[in-house]
């Protein structure tokens, strides 16, 4: 039998030429299953998940090869890196169809391990992989605040706890911009002699960047972007696409068609983005991302552009003193607010935000509840920003409201299904739900509102994209009141309807109104009728108007 210590240097040499197959058959070839120590257990899984990740007999393999490498040792430095690999490969296994993976097994193993393990950054990044397939917030957070209370942390550690904080109600808009703050005190800050300089001399045009990991067709994003793509001076201005989404179709050919240069940051370091995007010497660079996935939001605090502004993306502030400025409404933020924004507040006269509509035939549909006798609300909101207090309030209306039904869109992602599923059976209404998973294109997906009488917001994280597509399809949505910006984007959208009917101030009122809703049809079809009618003519659709306004405004910040 070959040297088990020889036989992983050999190993270590061929990782580093990633010759996977070989690895794989070197290990398997010349030793025994019970020889391997749990080094080698670590070596062979990776080589598995390296070959292919989406092939799931791989990662099904690498998953035994990981927890076979925990199991040989348990305290050694190897035996940490074969538990992180098994609870990341678990997690990856998890997204496979028809995979079933014992979460419960992983937990045990964490909880299990030694201290000094459950304190590694490695493992509790690693927890927040599994506790995200099952849409725990909590346990998520948990994890994710013992990483950022060690010290041991990245910047993307920092921005993904502060973003899933805006999913519940426990932080004030105080606490949001305290802890911006120390995500700005934390973040790189590299010294001038390292960065192109950016010159102060006037443009003959507004030199605007935008830069986002989410350009790609059909992406929601676009479709606020479009708004402003389509609509602004091309003598007056140049725009900028900066990419950092991997992805050989980053950037939809519509949308890179509209502006004057694409650029994909994606495989740049920190320091290289940030001296390729100076280079260019903007006037203005607008980040759509904040703390979201893929956010560059370091490149922001070393100031990439005169002027950086923070809109859309991400509902809150982004804590850095560089981000000069926020684009909002007034129904977002209040004035007495402003001191827990970093940015200034640069407040659009009506919304802070238009969608551009889309390509098909709009058609007024009657009314569900004509033909159904009963009332089907609907709720197609990504299934995140569904907790705990949301399904209390739609099992109050549906137990209320008799033979009444609610839709709920959810991705056929089994893990995120599952949550949601448990969620409603626990309240005993899984008899009035009815789960839509899978859309072959986007008119199937906005035919959907026509089985819908009335949406439903989520809170405190509301619905933005879904509640304009409701809207354009004529669907009333009825929202509630909140205490910081991503709370209030239901209450701004309606207003701007002039539908504050539609706005409860709280939970016990979103119930009644729904009920209200139920009981008084004709004030529900006359409501109906009229934003279906009124909707393209408002704030919400109206491209030029809104156009015209947050140019002005970008104008203002330039100058």
């Amino acid at each position: 039998m070959v040297s088990i210590q020889n036989l992983e240097f050999e190993i270590q040499e061929l990782l580093k030429e990633k010759k996977y197959s070989e690895i794989i058959f070197q290990i398997t070839s010349k030793t025994k299953e019970e020889d391997r120590n749990s080094g080698l257990f670590v070596l062979l899984g990776i080589s598995r998940m390296s070959l292919n990740k989406k092939d799931k007999d791989q990662v099904q393999l690498a998953v035994s090869d990981f927890k076979k490498g925990y199991l040989k040792e348990k305290t050694s430095e190897n035996s940490l890196n074969a538990l992180v690999n098994f609870v990341i490969a678990s997690a990856i296994l998890s997204d496979f169809e028809n995979t079933n993976v014992n979460f419960d097994e992983i937990k045990n193993f964490y909880k299990e391990s030694p201290k000094s393990f459950q304190n590694k950054r490695q493992i509790n990044i690693a927890m927040t992989a599994i506790y995200s397939r099952l849409n725990d917030h909590r346990d998520m957070l948990f994890h994710l605040e013992k990483v950022i209370k060690s010290g041991d942390f990245i910047s993307n550690d920092l921005c993904n706890y502060g973003y899933w904080r805006c999913f519940d109600k426990s932080w004030s808009q105080k606490k949001f911009f305290e802890y911006g703050k120390f995500v700005d005190q934390n973040l790189i800050e590299y010294p001038r002699d390292k960065l192109t300089n950016l010159f102060n001399e006037k443009n003959k045009k507004i030199k605007l960047g935008i830069l986002s990991a989410d350009l790609k067709g059909g992406h929601s994003i676009t479709y606020f972007l479009k708004t402003i793509l389509l609509n602004y001076n091309k003598k007056e201005m140049e725009i900028y696409l900066f990419s950092n989404q991997i992805n050989e179709k980053a950037i939809s050919s519509e949308i890179a068609n509209l502006v004057h240069k694409t650029i994909d940051i994606s495989k740049l370091s920190e320091l290289s983005a940030l001296n390729k995007i100076r280079e260019f010497n903007l006037d203005i660079m607008i980040d759509v991302m904040g703390y979201t996935s893929r956010n560059r939001i370091g490149l922001f605090k070393n100031r990439i552009a005169k002027k950086q502004v923070i809109w859309m993306g991400y509902c809150n502030t982004s804590g850095l003193k560089n981000m000069d400025y926020i684009i909002s409404d007034h129904n977002l933020i209040n004035s007495d607010e402003e001191k827990f924004y970093a940015e200034k507040v640069k407040y659009l006269p009506e919304i802070w935000n238009c969608h551009c509509g889309f390509n098909f035939n709009r058609t007024e549909n009657p009314a569900p509840i004509i033909k159904n006798k009963y009332i089907t609300f609907g709720s197609f909101n990504n299934p995140s920003k569904i907790n705990e207090n949301v399904v209390d309030c739609w099992t109050k209306i549906l137990k209320n409201i008799k033979n009444s039904k609610l839709i709920i869109k959810c991705p056929s992602d089994k893990n995120k299904f599952h949550r949601i599923e448990k969620l409603i059976r626990e309240k005993n209404i899984l008899e009035s739900v009815i789960f839509y998973t899978k859309f072959e294109d986007k008119k199937n997906h906005l035919n959907l509102y026509n089985k819908i009488d009335i949406a439903l917001d989520t809170f405190p994280y509301n619905g933005v994209t879904t509640s304009f597509e409701a809207i354009w399809m004529g669907v009333p949505v009825l929202t509630m009141a909140g205490y910081n910006f991503n709370s209030r984007c239901g209450e701004s959208i309606n207003k701007n309807l002039n539908l504050e009917y539609l706005i409860a101030k709280n939970e016990e009122e979103y119930v009644s109104k729904a009920i209200d809703l139920s009981e008084n049809t004709k004030r529900y079809l006359d409501l109906r009728k009229s934003i279906f009618a009124d909707a393209l003519k408002s704030p919400l659709f109206d491209q030029k108007k809104f156009s015209k306004s947050f140019f002005k405004a970008l104008e203002e910040i330039a100058n």
